[in-house]
C-alpha cells in the first residue's frame, strides 16, 4: 500500500508490523488499544466541541469547567482542576474568561484566604441546562451505535484501565 493510501486502520496495521519486525517490540496489541482509545477520544471531543460548544462561543475546556462546577459546585479551584483533569493554572486562566463572560463567579474560600470558590452565575446555570440538552443529544447519537450492554461493558473496561493505573508509575495531573 502506498503511503498516501493509508487510513487510520491500515496505519495501525503498518505500525504494528514494523514495530514487531524491524524494531522487535512485543506489545503490538497494547499499541493498538491505546492508539484506538486516543483516536476515539480525539474524534468525539472534536465533534462535541465543533458541533455544540464552539458555535456558542465556548471551548471544550470551558465546557468541562462549567459542567463540573454546575453539577458539583461550588468548588475550590484545586478540586475543579482535579475533576476536570486540567492543571490549576489552566483552571485559573479559564475561570477569568468565564467570569468575564458572566457564566462563573469567584468568591474567596472559607478556609484559606488564598483559595477561591467557583460557582455558576444564574446566567451560567441557565446556559448549562440549555447547552447540556444539545450536548447530551449528541452524546446519545455517538453511543447509539452500541447496545446498552455494550455501553456498560465499555464503561467497565475503561474504568478498569483507569483504576488499575496505580500498578505502575503513572504521570498525570491526578
Amino acid at each position: 500500500m502506498a503511503e498516501g493510501e493509508l487510513d487510520f486502520w491500515s496505519f495501525v496495521e503498518l505500525a504494528n508490523r514494523r514495530l514487531a519486525e524491524e524494531f522487535g517490540f512485543r506489545h503490538q496489541l497494547a499499541t493498538e488499544v491505546l492508539l484506538t482509545l486516543n483516536r476515539a477520544s480525539n474524534i468525539v471531543t472534536y465533534d462535541l466541541e465543533a458541533s455544540v460548544h464552539r458555535p456558542r462561543g465556548h471551548s471544550w475546556s470551558g465546557f468541562r469547567l462549567l459542567f463540573v462546577t454546575w453539577l458539583a459546585g461550588p468548588l475550590e479551584a484545586k478540586k475543579a482542576a482535579e475533576l476536570t483533569g486540567m492543571s490549576r493554572a489552566a483552571v485559573s486562566n479559564l475561570a477569568k474568561t468565564l467570569v468575564a463572560d458572566g457564566l462563573l463567579e469567584r468568591t474567596p474560600g472559607e478556609h484559606d484566604g488564598r483559595s477561591v470558590l467557583l460557582s455558576l452565575s444564574e446566567r451560567g446555570r441557565a446556559e448549562m441546562v440549555e447547552v447540556f440538552r444539545e450536548h447530551n443529544e449528541r452524546e446519545h447519537e455517538w453511543t447509539s451505535v452500541l447496545t446498552e450492554a455494550e455501553q456498560r461493558i465499555l464503561v467497565m473496561l475503561l474504568d478498569k484501565l483507569i483504576t488499575n493505573r496505580d500498578q505502575f508509575d503513572v504521570r498525570g495531573r491526578n
